[in-house]
């Protein structure tokens, strides 16, 4: 979409949203994870992407983690923040922030962010969101670049301020990874009684107006709406 742009730099940031469809080719290939919906071959998801100047790439990243977590608690999952994903040891129904640690970044990303929620099926925290700031990574692959304009020119003609124009910086992040919200949803939100049987299902009020079918899962177990399901 923005190969060999050249933005002017009252059009940055660009800030983009969209659905898409993911394909993973080694799902399915080994060990637990290859059961249920955490890790399927194919699943949609809202993905948040931007193009910023140099200048504005950490700013945009803070905005993006702002964004997913307004997400997530607007579904009832309190959140915490965690320096580094080896300091996760408290086991609640929550999600947490996680700033990665340099070894868990991949080959584009300056920095990252990992958001996990706690599933209680897996017995462990999963991966429901990311967030990653790529610098100029993709950007000098792609030839995105942006003509600043010289703010000492009171005439507002557009010049470089160095020598060649500037790398943009691209970053993107997942808004909402649908099977795995599902996952995290319907686990926590689960209702057991002492034989650990389901008798009902706690989910947040704000997506009562997009459910299609009843309020009841089969003879038994009836959904409550909550404001706040797995405060």
């Amino acid at each position: 979409m923005f190969a060999e742009r050249v933005f002017k730099e009252k059009e940055l940031p660009c800030r983009l949203v969209g659905v898409g469809h993911a394909f993973r080719s080694e799902a399915g290939s080994r060990g637990a994870e290859a059961r249920g919906l955490y890790r399927v071959h194919q699943f949609t998801k809202v993905e948040l992407f931007a193009v910023t100047e140099q200048e504005q790439s950490s700013t945009m990243m803070e905005e993006i983690r702002r964004i997913q977590t307004e997400i997530f608690t607007g579904l009832g999952f309190p959140f915490r923040f965690v320096s580094t994903i080896y300091l996760i040891q408290e086991i609640h129904p929550a999600f947490s922030v996680l700033d990665m640690p340099t070894e868990e970044l991949g080959h584009a990303a300056y920095r990252k962010y990992d958001i996990e929620a706690w599933m209680p099926g897996r017995g462990d925290w999963g991966e429901i969101s990311s967030t990653s700031n790529c610098l100029d990574f993709q950007a000098r692959r792609l030839h995105i670049r942006y003509r600043p304009v010289n703010c000492s020119d009171t005439s507002g003609t557009v010049a470089s301020k160095s020598k060649g124009l500037p790398f943009a910086h691209t970053l993107n992040g997942t808004g909402a990874a649908i099977p795995r919200l599902i996952v995290a949803l319907l686990e926590n939100g689960a209702q057991l009684n002492e034989a650990e049987q389901v008798v009902g299902l706690v989910l947040p009020s704000v997506l009562r107006r997009f459910w299609l079918a009843g309020d009841t899962l089969g003879p038994y177990a009836r959904i409550t709406w909550a404001d706040s399901p797995t405060a």
